[in-house]
């Protein structure tokens, strides 16, 4: 029993830091390329791997039943995600399926091991099932958000580059396409969506709906209130750089007392890892000794008595 313990110890540890290892590197990876000059790739002659699995999964999506109306819902979310291929619907519900598949299968192999009854075996493999289900869902919304926050992150360094764009003499097409070539490497999300935005005017689209798509495809709040002002600076002629600077000003206040609200919060946040981690190992350490030596010391006495 201990020598299953030590191992079980030995392996979540060495887990732990291959995991760390991995976060560091690619955090490294990640500062380099930023700094890093635009590279040149070349298309590869042969299909990698995950260009093999991306079509393998999608393959599998292709016969798996989507409901026609929870389809629009489904592409918003994903192009919100950062995933534009017009096959993402199909991977998505490809990768779903394979899921339940591996979740049910791993879940039968653990319950064939330990001889499992029926009963709890078939509640097992369901919920497994169910798990498999839903992973890729939460994996999609975790990644939307961490890719709104990323665009909130990078939002109000843009602003203030749109403003010195835009009082140099730029219209607002050419500031956010700027915009979008000056920050790709700092913010490449916020970038990313000028550069569609761009795209959609030249392609024909009104300025007033090309923004529009940009609130609707993001989801940001701060972005669509972004939007609101410069649909209505450009319906009612005001002056832009006066709007863009007042909407920087208000996003620091914002991002201010965000931070003050955080602050404010962190001394009710500290009440539970203070009471149920630090003061049990303090008595421990203070109170621990003091009752050991009134153990061994009274318990004889009372004996002799």
């Amino acid at each position: 029993m201990l020598g299953l313990l030590t191992a079980l110890v030995f392996v979540i540890v060495a887990s732990f830091t291959a995991l760390l290892a991995l976060s560091l590197s690619d955090w490294r990876a990640r500062a380099v390329d930023r700094i890093a000059p635009p590279k040149q790739t070349v298309a590869p002659y042969l299909p990698s791997a995950s260009l093999i699995w991306h079509e393998l999964v999608s393959w599998v999506g292709a016969f798996v039943p989507a409901s026609p109306k929870d389809l629009p819902r489904l592409k918003k979310r994903l192009i919100r995600a950062g995933f534009r291929n017009p096959k993402a619907p199909l991977v998505f519900n490809g990768a779903r399926a394979v899921s339940v598949v591996v979740f049910t299968l791993a879940a039968l192999a653990v319950c064939l091991h330990n001889h499992t009854a029926t009963e709890n075996l078939l509640l097992t493999l369901g919920a497994a099932a169910m798990a498999g289900y839903m992973a890729p869902m939460r994996y999609l919304l975790i990644r939307i958000a961490r890719r709104q926050h990323a665009i909130e992150r990078g939002l109000p360094n843009a602003l203030d580059l749109m403003v010195v764009c835009v009082e140099s003499g730029l219209g607002l097409d050419q500031t956010t396409l700027q915009v979008s070539k000056e920050l790709q490497f700092a913010y490449p999300q916020i970038c990313e969506e000028f550069a569609v935005m761009n795209l959609e005017m030249r392609a024909g689209k009104r300025r007033a709906e090309a923004l529009r798509n940009l609130a609707d495809r993001t989801g940001v709040e701060e972005l669509k209130k972004l939007v609101a002002v410069l649909i209505q600076t450009d319906r009612f002629g005001t002056s832009i750089g006066q709007s863009l600077r007042g909407h920087a000003d208000y996003m620091r206040v914002m991002a201010r007392q965000r931070a003050e609200e955080q602050a404010a919060k962190l001394a009710v946040k500290l009440v539970f890892p203070i009471f149920f981690c630090i003061l049990p190992s303090l008595f421990v350490v203070t109170v621990g000794p003091v009752i050991t030596r009134m153990v061994r010391d009274l318990i004889p006495m009372i004996e002799n008595m």
